[in-house]
């Protein structure tokens, strides 16, 4: 394919003290980074996986920079033609600045060796609350086709105090993965829109909803109390509980809706987490080792959910 594909452009830039860079400088510095927010603000997204999803999201992208083969193939996928077209990508791009430059100038820019070659900024948005993100997953799982719509099991992931980044970002990519439909944040967890947090998660926190609750550390939990009026069964991952997480999940009377609720590593989840919690749940560990990195052990609890609730339901619905 030509590199100026017909409808988009790009502009190549050679000077890294360029201030049309600016929104992708010094990436790792710690006090003026751009995805700072108490500085720009930005969201941004390194590679060919990522960069495309926040293309497609709902933050407005300010600029793509990319060596002139990684934006060769970004725009070879808004080709009709191309085996990788994707059409919302094509209608997402149209009108974004895109910008080449080389692998010299993109290290003197961001500040350390980008392999990757490609990466965007984009605005931040007013994030939504809790109440509008489970409504959306609601009106969004009402409007299947399905034989049993509402057979289909609905996971949500609650996340306390969990303030590494790139756990947070393993917490989304596993949650895209397994199909859980939001992520809800309590008090002292990490911003999920840090460069980190977007990296890790491949880009799907971009994707999969996320709200945080209003309150502090210990007065948070208090509106768990939403999820509960709504008709979900919060299950508290904790290596202390009395019940194992596959005789916790079974003992859930309503299994269509299922919130896992996850601390960080070491603390764990707080005593006013558990007390607001409808069961408390563990995964059986092997003598020496009492826990898993809170990315995997929420895994865990998505998949067991899932598989749990769908067969449950399922056979409620008469179709095993």
């Amino acid at each position: 394919m030509s590199y100026a594909s017909e409808g988009f452009s790009t502009v190549r830039i050679e000077d890294p003290t360029d201030p049309r860079l600016d929104d992708v400088r010094d990436l790792n510095s710690s006090d003026h980074r751009p995805d700072l927010p108490e500085g720009k603000g930005l969201v941004i997204a390194e590679g060919p996986l990522a960069v495309p999803r926040l293309l497609c999201s709902r933050y407005p992208v300010r600029c793509v920079v990319g060596f002139r083969k990684k934006l060769a193939a970004l725009l070879d996928a808004t080709q009709p033609q191309s085996q990788s077209y994707d059409p919302e990508l094509a209608t997402a791009l149209r009108g974004v600045t895109m910008y080449e430059v080389s692998r010299e100038t993109l290290k003197e820019v961001v500040g350390f060796d980008m392999h990757r070659g490609l990466l965007a900024a984009a605005d931040r948005i007013e994030e939504r609350g809790v109440e509008a993100v489970l409504d959306a997953v609601d009106s969004e799982s009402e409007g299947g086709e399905d034989e049993y719509p509402e057979a289909k099991p609905r996971v949500i992931c609650v996340v306390e105090g969990v303030g590494d980044h790139e756990n947070i970002g393993s917490i989304f990519r596993n949650a895209a993965g397994l199909g859980v439909e939001a992520v809800l944040f309590g008090a002292g967890s990490a911003d999920p829109l840090f460069r980190r947090s977007v990296r890790v998660s491949m880009g799907h926190v971009l994707r999969v909803p996320f709200a945080r609750f209003p309150g502090t550390i210990t007065t948070w939990q208090q509106d768990l109390a939403w999820l509960r009026n709504r008709g979900y069964t919060i299950v508290a991952m904790t290596p202390y509980a009395d019940k194992t997480l596959a005789e916790a999940l079974d003992g859930v009377v309503n299994k269509k809706k299922i919130a896992i609720m996850v601390g960080a590593e070491g603390p764990g989840l707080t005593e006013h987490a558990m007390r607001a919690a409808d069961v408390r749940a563990k995964i059986p560990m092997e003598t020496g080792t009492d826990s898993l990195n809170v990315a995997t052990a929420a895994a865990i609890g998505f998949y067991a959910a899932r598989s749990l609730s769908s067969a449950h339901i399922y056979a409620e619905a008469g179709t095993h």
